[in-house]
Parts: C-alpha cells; structure tokens; sequence
C-alpha cells in the first residue's frame, strides 16, 4: 500500500462516516477487510509510523487545550484520531499544533480526540480475515518521553502563551 492509498483510505472511511470516531473505526475495519492481509499489514504499518511521528510534547500540549488532559491513554488515543483527520489536518498539526485552531472545523472532548479504536481497526481487520494476531509493524520503537521541551501542562499561562491560537478557540481545558 503507498502512502496515497493509506491516505485516501483514511479519509474515504472518514468522510463516509461523518466524523465520528466509532463510526469511521467500524467503516475502516470494513474497508480493510476488503483487502488481503499483507496490505492490511501494510497500513498498519503507515498508521503506526503516523502514530510514532506524533509522539511530541507539543502536540501533547495540543491534546491537553483540546482535551483537558494529556494522561499517556489520552494522548495515546488523541494521536491515533489525529491520524484519523487525514494527511491536511495530521501535518499540519506536526508542523505547528497551534494550526489546529483553524484545521479543526469543530472540537467536541467528549467525541473527538478518541481515536482508539481507529487505531485498532487495522488489527480487528487482519484477525478477521485470518484468525491470527497482526504481526509486529517492525518500526523502530518510539524513545520512552515525547520529543520536545514540555509545556507545563498543569499550567493555563503557560498553555494559553505555547497554544494562543487553540486555547483562545478551545480553552481553557475542560479536565
């Protein structure tokens, strides 16, 4: 699967499911199932190199003014739903999290931000069509701590000043 393919996949399933994240996950498994194992394992492995890219403190502070919160299960799962939002919104965001004031159209906590089973759809797809696990990615392993200088996280100042743009349309954190 090329990067065009993986893309188009992503924003297809998306698209067709409005934007909600358990709706695009169930039509992504679908779509997946479609195809044969190897290219299942084959967007596993795109999906999880977007997932690794987004391991950043500042796309961490991001989650937190979105999210009101960035324990490791919600950034986890922030980071695959950021995947979720297709290449326009993902790059943009590693490129300046602070973007994702005006490349998010709306942001609800409660729905957005929770990508988790978006990004276990690819492994749901391959055991359905073969019975057995998804075998590892084989991508190097991310470093143990996010890259980047923390913003204080349990800090609004600091937020506000690291995420103008976001915090002035989605602050303060809600958590």
């Amino acid at each position: 699967m090329h990067e065009t393919e993986f893309w188009e996949l992503v924003d297809s399933t998306r698209e067709a499911a409005g934007g909600d994240p358990a709706d695009h996950a169930e039509l992504l498994v679908d779509r997946l199932t479609l195809l044969d194992p190897d290219t299942v394992a084959d967007f596993a492995r795109h999906f999880e190199a977007r997932v690794n890219r987004a391991w950043r403190r500042d796309v961490r502070g991001a989650a937190r003014v979105l999210l009101g919160e960035a324990d490791e299960d919600a950034f986890d799962s922030f980071r695959c739903w950021l995947v979720g939002q297709g290449r326009k919104v993902f790059e943009g965001a590693l490129h300046d999290p602070d973007s994702l004031a005006h490349l998010l159209e709306d942001f609800d906590p409660g729905v957005d931000g929770e990508g988790g089973d978006i990004g276990g759809a690819a492994d749901e797809a391959y055991e359905r069509l073969t019975g057995l696990e998804l075998p590892e990615p084989g991508l190097p392993e991310p470093p143990p701590e996010p890259e980047g200088a923390p913003p204080d996280f349990g800090d609004d100042r600091a937020l506000a000043a690291a995420f103008p743009r976001l915090w002035e349309r989605f602050g303060p954190p809600r958590g």
